[in-house]
């Protein structure tokens, strides 16, 4: 059954938020982010007593559009929705950690030498240090229709809308693990599903892609590449191009899954922490960013291997870390 935010009463009203935005409170950590990183990042940093506000959209973060997992250790099958539940409820031993969920942070400044956070709503909270672990957001194709035709047949979340497609043609637009998860979810609703992928070799994990291949409504479309989005009021059609032959071909689909990577939801932090080509912010083996007292861990980060495992992991090393930055400074 799933968990309602509701019922966490570490989840602050907006009323206390206010009064907290107001009073200047100093916070010994603030934690952007609630996914694997950032709730893990919390409970290590309740179990230290720091003082800790944690800011987020929502709880769950990309666990929230994974329909199974079968990599993470203590369970041989759990879905993503399950293992956010089993994440919260952890947290809410831990009343120490205000949590604020519903809003964005919009800028991450150095202010006094203490650190600045300025939310999309207009909050303002103060921290003596700050550990990002924003993730990440899906890659836009940037082709005519797409956002016109979001919610009205183009998805980024197989996981959410598969059911909704219960019958129908739908297009996959990825040949990577991101692609074939979608698939996965897809094969068992659509009627037909196409996957469409640049290369000619799918760069997904094999044993993901050998399970999606044995879906007689698998349709694999290597070698193309999407030209548009067709539809006034919903997905009629998607138009690709061959990259071999150059011709163009119209799928008759109801539905469109962009799968084609994620970008780094560092924009906030741009003008304070360094970043790579990529916008990943760069870290250290210590979770350490380039300005000394903000700390980052998970996909946002230039560590490798964007999994929740890793995830994990570089959520309770970054908070270990900032313990040890706080008893050195303070």
């Amino acid at each position: 059954m799933s968990l309602d935010l509701r019922d966490l009463n570490i989840i602050i009203p907006e009323e206390t938020q206010d009064r907290i935005s107001q009073s200047g409170e100093i916070y010994d950590l603030i934690i952007i982010g609630g996914g694997p990183a950032g709730m893990t990042a919390a409970v290590y940093s309740a179990r230290k007593q720091l003082k800790t506000l944690l800011i987020s959209k929502d709880l769950g973060g990309q666990l929230l559009w994974t329909s199974s997992i079968e990599n993470y250790m203590g369970y041989q099958y759990i879905t993503g929705q399950e293992l956010t539940n089993k994440f919260k409820s952890q947290m809410e031993q831990f009343p120490i950690v205000d949590i604020i969920t519903n809003d964005s942070v919009e800028k991450l400044d150095e202010e006094n030498s203490k650190f600045l956070v300025i939310t999309g709503k207009g909050r303002r909270y103060t921290g003596k240090t700050v550990i990002i672990a924003s993730g990440k957001r899906y890659k836009p194709l940037n082709v005519p229709g797409e956002s016109e035709l979001v919610g009205k047949g183009v998805s980024h979340c197989a996981t959410c809308d598969a059911p909704l497609f219960k019958g129908k043609d739908v297009a996959v637009i990825g040949g990577g693990n991101s692609g074939f998860t979608a698939a996965a979810d897809l094969v068992g609703f659509a009627n037909k599903v196409y996957v469409v992928g640049l290369y000619e070799k799918w760069k997904a994990d094999p044993i993901l892609v050998e399970r999606v291949k044995k879906a007689e409504n698998f349709i694999p479309l290597p070698l193309y590449k999407t030209i548009s989005i067709q539809g006034k009021t919903s997905v009629t059609s998607l138009v690709l191009e061959s990259l071999e032959t150059k011709k163009r071909k119209r799928l008759k689909v109801e539905g469109v899954f962009i799968e084609i990577g994620l970008i780094p939801n560092s924009d906030f932090a741009r003008n304070l922490v360094q970043l790579n080509s990529w916008g990943e912010i760069m870290v250290d083996c210590a979770c350490r960013t380039s300005v000394p007292g903000v700390f980052a861990a998970g996909d946002v980060t230039t560590v490798p291997e964007k999994q929740i495992g890793v995830a994990i992991g570089e959520g309770s090393k970054a908070t270990l870390s900032a313990y040890k930055y706080l008893l050195m400074t303070t």
